[in-house]
């Protein structure tokens, strides 16, 4: 089955690529590269478009368009099957809501070294007061 079928928004490209595969690599172009395109993507709402373009902005060229690639394997269909996994993945990490930190009382060791901390600083004050010698 043809993969734009499959991927309607998701756009291939295949290059050479290094690494195993023998004289196989100077020959045959197995590197797949995924572009997708976040600012005209008809599946994503304008809110959603907007947390992948703020999060992944390493990853995304200043047109908008999501870049991925990937030449580990010795196929253009094995290495389009990663991509499009790895794809995937970072898209559902991009949405995951951050668990809020639940505060913690304060140790009893970080509580004693804020009191020695603040005897030492007042010991500091203490001494630059004027001395009286009445």
């Amino acid at each position: 089955m043809d993969p734009t079928q499959l991927y309607p928004e998701l756009q291939f490209q295949f290059a050479r690529s290094g690494g195993k595969g023998g004289q196989n690599v100077n020959k045959v172009a197995t590197k797949a590269e995924l572009y997708f395109d976040i600012p005209h993507s008809a599946v994503l709402t304008e809110e959603e478009k907007a947390v992948l373009l703020e999060k992944l902005i390493n990853k995304i060229t200043t047109e908008g368009v999501l870049v991925l690639y990937h030449q580990t394997e010795r196929t253009q269909l094995g290495n389009r099957d990663k991509v499009t996994e790895k794809f995937y993945q970072l898209i559902r990490k991009a949405f995951e809501k951050e668990k809020p930190r639940k505060s913690t009382r304060p140790t009893k060791a970080s509580r004693e070294e804020k009191l020695v901390a603040k005897k030492k600083r007042g010991e500091v004050k203490e001494r630059r007061k004027k001395v009286d010698f009445d």
